[in-house]
């Protein structure tokens, strides 16, 4: 499989039936994703902020309608800036951050590669070639069921990294250094089995979890994932994952890696202000009630709809500020 940045809805559909319909799919309210911007509206009243995205709206003649942020025009780049707060960090960034996670994992340094400085001044990475060595107390396995959550993921750069989302640049696969891509090069290292391999694979994507307010970079970062796991059982096995593989790992994702606004724990612009109609001795008159959360910004405390992640242990949904309890 050729590595390219912008994952093609047109392509997605035509290779892998049904896949993109589970990318789209919203597990807390069984709709679809939407759109939660309004950088598309140009387009019609379909694309307009309160919209679901469907897969006929970004596929066909409108198959180029969503792409990656380095992709976009620049005005457009500073405006979502601007108005979303939307920064994309470069992979080095990425990279050390997710390095100081491991180094504590772990208790050392340099796990997974090694971070220096080019010749032209900028930052990279030096990928360890030697298979993972594990602490006496820990497994791969461990490394592989432990939890990782991307905030206000974007594409998630942090979890898989494709592409260095600030320049374009492709990463090949044995240099990746996001959350997820040091998972499935654990896996990589350990399983040579298809099932076995698989399974364990299974494990690493419910392991992983991120959020994303608008629903382009949420189908970026979903999609981003899944053509992660193609790519990688591409190259361990030198042939095409089987389409129910490919379809039970969509499915991980679409719970996985959600919409919601991350400072409510709600699906976004869900709070809403309620009349209340108060029965009087003669007359009955009208009060509009704001949620209550967003007055005192509570997080428990609004009347959106809150999201829902899948506690895969137990193999039932749960809502994520239920979390915050732990």
């Amino acid at each position: 499989m050729q590595v390219v940045i912008d994952i093609l809805e047109n392509e997605l559909i035509e290779k892998y039936p049904d896949v993109l319909g589970i990318l789209l799919r919203d597990q807390t309210t069984q709709k679809n994703i939407f759109w939660a911007t309004d950088n598309y509206e140009h387009f019609g009243d379909s694309y307009r902020f309160n919209c679901e995205i469907f897969p006929e709206l970004i596929t066909g003649e409108k198959g180029n309608v969503i792409m990656p942020r380095v992709h976009k025009d620049k005005i457009l780049q500073l405006s979502r800036s601007k108005e979303m707060a939307e920064v994309f960090t470069p992979s080095w960034i990425c990279n050390a951050q997710n390095n100081l996670v491991d180094n504590s994992w772990f208790g050392k340094d340099g796990v997974f590669n090694k971070e220096i400085l080019l010749k032209n001044g900028t930052k990279s990475w030096k990928t360890t070639k030697e298979k993972i060595v594990f602490p006496v107390s820990k497994t791969w396995l461990d490394y592989v069921r432990d939890t990782r959550l991307e905030i206000s993921c974007g594409e998630a750069p942090y979890l898989v990294s494709r592409y260095d989302t600030t320049t374009g640049e492709i990463i090949q696969i044995e240099n990746r250094i996001g959350i997820l891509d040091r998972k499935l090069r654990v896996v990589n290292e350990n399983l040579d089995s298809i099932n076995e391999w698989f399974e364990a694979v299974e494990t690493a994507y419910k392991s992983t979890y991120g959020f994303e307010w608008q629903g382009d970079s949420l189908l970026l970062a979903r999609e981003a994932l899944l053509i992660t796991f193609i790519e990688n059982f591409n190259q361990k096995f030198e042939t095409e994952p089987p389409l129910n593989y490919i379809q039970n790992i969509a499915e991980i994702i679409s719970w996985n890696i959600w919409q919601m606004d991350g400072l409510k724990g709600v699906i976004p612009n869900s709070c809403k202000d309620k009349t209340i109609e108060i029965p009087d001795f003669f007359e009955t008159r009208t009060e509009i009630r704001k949620c209550k959360g967003c007055e005192t910004q509570n997080i428990k405390s609004h009347n959106g709809i809150y999201c829902n992640i899948m506690d895969w242990d137990i193999e039932k949904p749960i809502k994520f500020i239920s979390l915050l309890e732990k």
